[in-house]
């Protein structure tokens, strides 16, 4: 693929923006390598870049866009509100510091990076979001980890949609039902840990699939993600898999590829925490 390029499909949101349906994800990326990985991607194609201000790479991630030299219009940046930044003023300071680190006038996108139910915040911090978004400085705002009990509460409380949940899912936890409700209310479902943190890419199902179309184990997964409609933030810092994991767009998975991989679904298959019990 030509540097640059950029051949895959933007995802509209309720709110009119369009998000790149495969971004980088930089969970774990140092601070310092970060600049690379950024500015690498976008130069391989990615327009999409997913950060949060307790992955400590916010001044990497903002320095790799710099580097890469793209109009800022063409890059689509999200970052997430942390749990200890909950709260109507805590949170509005927490945006302006990540636009401080970013070196950004604005996101395209902030997400509440979990509920954290037992803080009781969640609300307040949704308005600040809110607020946020009227005053400029986030474009779109949504949420990553709530369950249905908690959209259901912002939205109720607010009238203000999320655009989309950020969750975990990949297909030893495909997150069907919660899917089936981001639908019915105009919620687009993100994927973290879409590799399923690497355990899914010696699957014998997912091998066999991958050697029939001569593709990796990780195009398959990222195939499937893109081919299910979701948006998908895949996390490398190799340049030879940054490359990979967005080459995804010029082959597709069959009926029989997709039963194969919708049979690996395992309601205890979830990896990361519980929304519910964590306790950020």
């Amino acid at each position: 693929m030509p540097a640059g390029a950029s051949p895959q499909p933007r995802i509209a949101l309720a709110d009119g923006q369009q998000i790149p349906q495969v971004g980088l994800g930089v969970w774990q990326t140092p601070n310092d390598a970060a600049v690379d990985v950024v500015r690498t991607a976008l130069q391989h194609g990615y327009r999409h870049v997913d950060t949060a201000a307790v992955y400590g790479n916010e001044e990497g991630v903002g320095a790799g866009l710099r580097a890469a030299g793209l109009p800022r219009a063409e890059v689509f940046v999200t970052t997430k509100v942390w749990s200890e930044d909950q709260g109507f003023d805590r949170a509005l300071r927490a945006i302006d510091a990540s636009l401080q680190r970013l070196q950004l006038d604005a996101v395209d996108l902030c997400l509440i990076h979990w509920p954290a139910p037992h803080r009781g915040l969640f609300v307040d911090t949704w308005k600040a979001l809110v607020r946020a978004r009227e005053e400029g400085r986030v474009r779109s705002i949504g949420v990553s980890n709530f369950e249905v009990e908690h959209l259901d509460r912002i939205v109720g409380e607010t009238g203000v949609l999320p655009v989309l949940n950020q969750v975990e899912l990949h297909p030893r936890f495909q997150q069907r039902r919660l899917r089936e409700a981001h639908a019915e209310r105009g919620i687009r479902t993100e994927s973290w840990s879409p590799l399923g943190q690497g355990q899914l890419l010696s699957d014998p199902a997912i091998v066999r699939v991958a050697a029939i179309h001569r593709r990796t184990p990780a195009q398959v997964i990222i195939r499937w993600h893109v081919e299910s409609g979701l948006i998908v933030i895949p996390k490398s810092v190799t340049p030879s898999r940054i490359r990979e994991n967005l080459d995804v767009f010029g082959f597709t998975l069959d009926a029989e590829d997709l039963a194969a991989m919708a049979a690996l679904d395992d309601p205890g298959g979830r990896i990361g925490p519980d929304p519910m019990r964590a306790r950020f």
